[in-house]
């Protein structure tokens, strides 16, 4: 194993300290390893290891009687979840058995505080032991010797100098962050040349963590805890507190751990993150196989024990193992009882509110009591853009600011938020004054840029200038940022200036923005346009009309995970457009073209398409996708998605968002129990929920919604088991006075459009093409 960096003597003897720590702070009365075996009680959960490998294992309640029943792994693990909370249970295999064991809930209330006496070197890799005795590896990275990004190592600025106590900040993931030689990703990297300290750190069951891996269950968001009360203690952390940075895994996981509320947690600013796991793996009822299905199946591959031959287990645990990491080996043992996320996936294709809410930030967020940073793009290829629904559940707090902006999934780092990242992250973690360390930003920044988006060196990504680091005080910087609304908005990201006036179309900058007090926007108005005759939107609805197509999944069945169009290959310029966003051909859809707009019109929030629809199939699937039409060219604005058999509206707050639904959002209840197929005598009325947008329509322009089967709209994001699973349904969109069809969007009156249009193509994630006139059947 190789030996890790100290810098002083007085880690050494921290680490030292941290190695007799681990040997007391378990809770529980384990068997002795001479017998067999080392048995540990958790959170509706118990443990074993050492066990013989395929033995049988039984858990004792208090009295004697089984209560669960497994086998040992092929390393000698075995895990029984789901166990009711109580004293007295015991482990028995073999003829030897456990002493007793107790078995806790989950409430963030801590069991076994001696663990927070654990010490940490403030520089380099070890392991952090939880409540429950498990192990979680960490890479310690301070801002003088900064983590790498794609490769490349940020010097400190000259003229820059750090000193412990660090303001420090918390990366927590699934991903290779406790990697030694470098995290997944540059995040780390960014945060140090701001003058943070950075702990990555694996998650349970994954890397050299120790523990079985599963999604998001409640002991993870324990440990997230247990992580926060032992860093903030270290005495090389400024202020006995830390915060929580991190994008898309290392984000959501931000939003799990504080909602058990850390004493010492300051604050917390999750970047591209889901609202709920609906919205993303199973948008309006039908299966992500794309992005969502393949992450799964990676992460629960990652989860594989690492030293045993697996294929696709995190190559830096395998290094470790190979270079003699014992604490590393010996922590795989459990890995074998990882969940299947697939399994999971498969029984819970519908909302069953005890399974689902807990998983949902939607359903928590309310919970986070302390300040909030957070930024999310409407057209994001992973999470998907349903993350603006968060802002109306985050009660607990009054510090909290949220950031939105079509683009891509990287998105949330661009200048203007990166900007507004590190102001939040100097004031509520750092207690500094943003001047303090901004000129170090500055001058990384281009370096940042072209490693996270891959522009090259003739276009350099700086950062514009922002009013908070003018302010040379504390005080005087504060007051400047929080006077701002907590919603901004960041239009036309991709069409705007940079400060040196010679970025490309693309470059990640904003041609104008808007704050907001919440979404929905007050005075936000449904306003509607009616699917009618002649392949055209109306204002009012038509007084008959009838178009058919033929919804078939595989005419553009959409992209897979890394089939071409893999999400390095999104984040650039030019290359953002290159996923190809393919014509429909006639007959395979239906499309509705309105006049042109008469003055500007600027749309913020969800929206819906309302179809009265026929099909010649027991279930079909819909997507809706609005664009705009401008000087013979098409620009992507947004989509949605809904089975025709999940069809049924939720009427009150019980559903899976947790709010009233309305007009602009409607909320199916995805309930199994609601399922009906779709009638073939009659028309019945079939609602898609847009996902959000934040829009400008020029005057001119005109505004087109097409109706189809779905797929080929959302790079990544694939449909392989979308209605009709075998051959091709025909579908008739009627639309009259007494079944109005139509598009709804939500305009915010009286906003300045403050930009000419954009050129075709700039703006980020949103595709533009040829504008192709479309006539329905």
């Amino acid at each position: 194993m190789p030996a890790p960096r100290f810098r002083s003597l007085a880690a050494l003897v921290a680490a030292f300290a941290l190695a007799l720590v681990a040997l007391t702070v378990v809770e529980g009365a384990p068997a002795d390893a001479s017998r067999g075996f080392t048995a540990r009680g958790s959170a509706h959960q118990v443990y074993a290891v050492g066990v013989r490998p395929g033995a049988g294992v039984s858990l004792l309640d208090a009295h004697g009687d089984v209560v669960k029943r497994q086998e040992a792994n092929s390393l000698g693990g075995v895990l029984f979840r789901h166990v009711k909370p109580g004293q007295g249970y015991r482990v028995r295999s073999g003829g030897h058995t456990s002493g007793p064991l107790t078995v806790h809930g989950t409430r963030p209330h801590q069991w076994n505080k001696s663990i927070y006496q654990q010490s940490m070197p403030e520089e380099g890799y070890g392991y952090l032991t939880t409540r429950d005795g498990t192990k979680l590896a960490y890479s310690v990275h301070p801002p003088t010797s900064p983590a790498g990004i794609g490769g490349t190592t940020i010097p400190v600025p000259a003229g820059v100098s750090y000193t412990p106590p660090y303001p420090t900040l918390i990366e927590y993931s699934g991903y290779g962050y406790a990697d030694p030689s470098g995290p997944t990703n540059g995040i780390a990297a960014i945060a140090n040349v701001m003058g943070f300290a950075v702990v990555d750190i694996q998650m349970r069951g994954t890397g050299c963590s120790g523990g079985a891996f599963d999604f998001f269950e409640p002991l993870q968001s324990l440990d997230g805890y247990d992580i926060v009360e032992t860093v903030a203690r270290q005495p090389w952390v400024k202020g006995g507190k830390v915060g929580m940075m991190g994008i898309s895994y290392g984000g959501i996981s931000q939003l799990f751990t504080a909602q058990t509320r850390p004493p010492h947690l300051a604050a917390i600013s999750p970047l591209s993150v889901i609202d709920a796991t609906a919205t993303t793996l199973y948008p309006g009822g039908n299966l992500n196989t794309g992005f969502a299905v393949a992450w799964a199946k990676e992460r629960q591959q990652e989860a594989q024990p690492a030293g045993t031959g697996a294929e696709g287990t995190q190559p830096y645990a395998e290094q470790r193992i190979q270079d003699g990491d014992t604490t590393c080996k010996d922590n795989q043992v459990l890995h074998g009882e990882a969940a299947s996320l697939m399994r999971k996936i498969k029984a819970n294709s519908h909302y069953r509110p005890k399974v689902a809410d807990p998983l949902d930030p939607v359903s928590f967020v309310h919970r986070i009591g302390v300040p909030t940073f957070l930024a999310c793009q409407f057209q994001d290829e992973q999470t998907g853009g349903h993350c603006p629904s968060l802002v109306r559940h985050f009660t607990g707090t009054k510090k909290k600011w949220f950031t939105f902006t079509n683009g891509a999934h990287v998105d949330s780092l661009d200048p203007e938020t990166l900007n507004r990242l590190y102001d939040f992250l100097m004031l509520y973690v750092a207690d500094q004054a943003p001047s303090t360390n901004a000129a170090a930003l500055r001058a990384a920044a281009p370096v940042i840029y072209r490693e996270a988006l891959g522009t090259p060196p003739e276009d350099p990504i700086t950062l514009p200038a922002d009013p908070v680091q003018e302010q040379p005080t504390y005080d005087g910087a504060l007051a400047e940022f929080e006077s701002a609304d907590p919603v901004r908005v960041l239009f036309d990201n991709g069409a705007g200036t940079g400060p040196t006036q010679s970025n490309q179309p693309g470059d990640p900058y904003p041609a104008y923005e808007h704050s907001f007090r919440s979404i929905p926007v007050p005075a936000t108005k449904a306003v509607s346009w009616y699917l009618g005759g002649g392949s055209a939107l109306h204002a009012q609805a038509p007084g008959r009309n009838v178009d058919r197509y033929r919804s078939d999944p595989r005419v553009l069945p959409g992209t897979d995970f890394d089939g071409g169009t893999g999400t390095g290959g999104l984040w650039g310029n030019a290359s953002q457009w290159s996923w190809d966003w393919k014509q429909r051909k006639a007959g395979t859809a239906v499309s509705y073209v309105s006049a042109p707009l008469p003055k500007d019109l600027t749309t913020v929030g969800a929206g819906a398409v309302q179809l009265w629809v026929r099909s010649s199939t027991r279930d079909v699937d819909f997507q809706a996708t609005v664009s705009e039409v401008r000087d013979g060219h098409e620009t992507f604005v947004q989509s949605g998605w809904m089975r025709g058999s999940e069809r049924k509206l939720a009427t009150d707050r019980h559903n899976i968002m947790k709010q009233q639904p309305s007009l602009l959002e409607p909320i199916p209840t995805f309930r199994a129990e609601d399922v009906r197929p779709m009638p073939s005598d009659r028309y019945t009325k079939v609602v898609v929920p847009l996902y959000f947008q934040a829009h400008a329509y020029r005057a001119g322009s005109r505004i087109r919604v097409t109706i189809s089967a779905p797929g080929g709209e959302q790079p990544i994001w694939s449909f392989a088991h979308a209605r009709p699973v075998r051959g091709a349904a025909t579908v008739h969109v009627l639309s009259s006075r007494t079944h109005p069809s139509r598009l709804v969007l939500p305009v915010v009156p009286g906003l300045n459009i403050d930009s000419p249009a954009p050129p075709c193509p700039s703006l980020r994630n949103e595709p533009c093409r040829d504008y192709v006139p479309f006539t329905n059947r």
